[in-house]
């Protein structure tokens, strides 16, 4: 792939071109654990210093970190905007090791002349591949059924926890984006119908998929899929109104970004029986530019263990993905320092 061949390039090219005694060795900011074989990859271009705790800094530790860094790797938890630039004068170049990025100020960094990147591709195959396990695992009650066996008296089968099969169902996808088609295209393994919905139809649906209107969508299928990004258009998106033109008893399942769901309408539907149950990956907690995102889970999403299931944003948690992930951000970061335009930049 592109990444690791240029990787082993810039290696080679910095083994002969450092010299720490004789230049000024750039600043290099990590705000969350990574693999070692990524911070070696950033030392080879700069003095890093790096998060090797399994919590994120808060804001004000990577703030103070990057007052004087010259570049920052940043990863989900983090939040770049206009004041965060403004104190750290010297850096040249975010590069996030992430998909989604409404987290960091695109037009604020492009006014700065500081390079944004992001890893576009990599996260896609193994989200879509947890998405069918949440669809699975709420569908068949696995958690109920975990607890039955675990909470002491199995005996063995009995007539309970009859649930909703992907075979013979109609799937609904909010969003037509890779995640989406994705998810489309792993559902031909099984007999199912599978509907797409979104504003843009940038690419064409696998054979097993169509497009269809966003009330034919939501109004007659059976799962409803949320693939889409963050955006000002599709914060909540999944509200109350939306919910109630679902069929009773849908399956809704969120891999995508936690507040294109409100959680309170869907506690609230779950708890009058509009819904019957909802699976996430991602919540709103973790839309951190947003200063009035809920700062905990809904507690009645919490405690009804019958008709949900939850995830702690594994959507991408392959150690081999996650290698991948952080080594061609790290790339995107050396390729700014050395005064090169990053292959994933965006906004300039």
């Amino acid at each position: 792939m592109y990444y690791l061949s240029q990787f082993v390039t810039l290696m080679n090219y910095d083994s002969q071109i450092i010299d720490r005694e004789r230049i000024s060795v750039p600043k290099i900011v990590v705000t969350c654990r990574t693999f070692p074989e990524t911070l070696a990859a950033l030392r080879a271009h700069g003095e890093v210093l790096a998060n090797d705790g399994d919590a994120p800094w808060p804001t004000a530790r990577v703030l103070d970190a990057c007052r004087d860094a010259d570049a920052l790797l940043a990863f989900m938890p983090d939040s770049v905007d206009r004041a965060f630039l403004a104190a750290c004068p010297k850096l040249r170049v975010v590069a996030c090791a992430l998909k989604g990025y409404d987290n960091f100020d695109v037009e604020a960094c492009a006014e700065r002349g500081v390079w944004l990147t992001i890893v576009p591709d990599l996260l896609t195959e193994p989200t879509a591949e947890l998405t069918l396990g949440l669809m699975i695992g709420l569908g068949r009650f696995v958690l109920p059924g975990d607890a039955r066996v675990r909470g002491g008296g199995f005996e063995g089968w009995r007539p309970v926890l009859y649930g909703r099969s992907i075979d013979g169902a109609r799937i609904g996808v909010l969003g037509g984006g890779a995640v989406g088609r994705a998810i489309a295209r792993k559902l031909s393994g099984f007999d199912c119908e599978t509907l797409v919905h979104d504003r843009e139809r940038s690419a064409p649906l696998p054979a097993n998929a169509r497009w269809a209107a966003l009330d034919e969508t939501v109004a007659t299928a059976d799962f409803v899929v949320v693939a889409l990004p963050l955006t000002a258009g599709t914060r909540h998106l999944v509200d109350a109104a939306l919910i109630a033109r679902m069929r009773p008893g849908t399956l809704l399942v969120n891999p995508g970004r936690g507040s294109v769901v409100d959680e309170r309408a869907v506690a609230d539907a779950l708890a009058d029986g509009r819904l019957g149950g909802y699976a996430a990956d991602v919540f709103e907690l973790e839309d951190w530019a947003l200063p009035d995102r809920p700062r905990a889970i809904d507690p009645r999403l919490l405690a009804d263990r019958d008709r949900t299931l939850f995830t702690p944003h594994i959507g991408s948690a392959v150690a081999s993905v996650r290698r991948r992930i952080e080594m061609d951000a790290a790339l995107n970061l050396i390729e700014a320092l050395r005064g090169d335009r990053p292959h994933g930049a965006i906004g300039r």
